[in-house]
């Protein structure tokens, strides 16, 4: 009695795997060879005009083009001119009059202006939407502001993303302090966060594809003014451990405020927090502007 010739082993789960990481390495050499889509990834434009009731907008000369700024003031300067200014960066879904007068109130009776600015790309400002305009768009508009500000503080102020873009400037600018919150590593979210599920062949050019102008531990090691930070305990986004590299990296004198129990788009509400954070305007303002100013 003969044997049986024994079944022929099916190729299939091979043949699907060799599919796809020929499918990985295609999809990594057009990346490499035309470009990393980190702007793709990271940015959100809403370009186009909407109604705003509670900030007026102003332009401001970039690139050939124009940015477009939303100025309001707090209610302290119903009494007094500003004594500082705030120039805030939005989140990379936000728009700048999304948040330009609520950013304003927050200073209560202290008198302060505040720019918000909106990216390129983004609202009535004109040019694409790039990670690489971010840094020279915001140095424009700081320009632009202290032209104004003639010699009085300038704070710099950033949500998410706009933190990255803040830390950037206050390398570069003359600036009184900083108020972060949330606040990103853009490349150790996208290498940590996002490498494991494409066995990093994309998340790779991409992390390499975010400018160093944008790199926060980086630039955070090179400011030494005063910075507040509000950190999210249950940021759902940026993980609180990650947002911690950048505070440990910060070379200046900084006050923590920690929001327990929030994700990465809640705010300030809290009787507790609006209390800490008052406080913190106050140390911020009480090292940047002459006693006799703040009267």
């Amino acid at each position: 009695m003969t044997d049986a010739p024994a079944p022929a082993r099916s190729r299939r789960p091979w043949r699907r795997g060799r599919k796809i990481a020929l499918a990985l390495l295609t999809v990594y050499a057009l990346t490499m060879l035309f470009g990393c889509p980190a702007d793709r990834l990271l940015l959100y434009p809403r370009p186009s005009a909407e109604s705003v009731f509670d900030a007026s907008p102003r332009m401001v000369d970039f690139n050939g083009g124009t940015l477009e700024v939303f100025v309001a003031r707090s209610p302290g300067t119903t009494r007094s001119e500003p004594v500082a200014f705030m120039l805030e960066f939005t989140g990379n879904a936000t728009r700048a009059e999304d948040i330009a007068g609520w950013v304003a109130s927050r200073w209560g009776e202290r008198p302060v202006e505040t720019w918000v600015m909106n990216y390129p790309g983004y609202g009535r400002s004109t040019g694409d939407a790039r990670l690489a305009a971010l840094g020279p768009a915001a140095l424009a508009t700081y320009d632009e502001l202290a032209k104004l500000a003639a010699g009085r503080p300038i704070v710099l102020a950033g949500n998410s993303m706009g933190s990255a873009v803040a830390l950037h400037v206050a390398t570069q600018r003359p600036v009184a302090g900083l108020i972060l919150q949330n606040p990103p590593p853009l490349r150790q979210i996208v290498l940590r966060d996002h490498g494991w599920w494409n066995l990093w062949l994309l998340a790779g050019p991409v992390a390499l594809s975010i400018p160093a102008s944008l790199d926060s531990v980086a630039q955070a090691r090179q400011v030494t003014v005063p910075a507040i930070f509000i950190m999210s305990d249950s940021d759902e986004l940026v993980r609180p451990a990650l947002q911690r590299k950048i505070l440990e990296a910060y070379a200046g004198p900084r006050r923590v405020i920690t929001l327990v129990g929030k994700g990465h788009n809640d705010s300030l509400d809290r009787p507790m927090e609006l209390r800490e954070f008052g406080e913190a305007l106050d140390w911020l303002l009480s090292r940047s502007i002459a006693p006799e100013q703040q009267e």
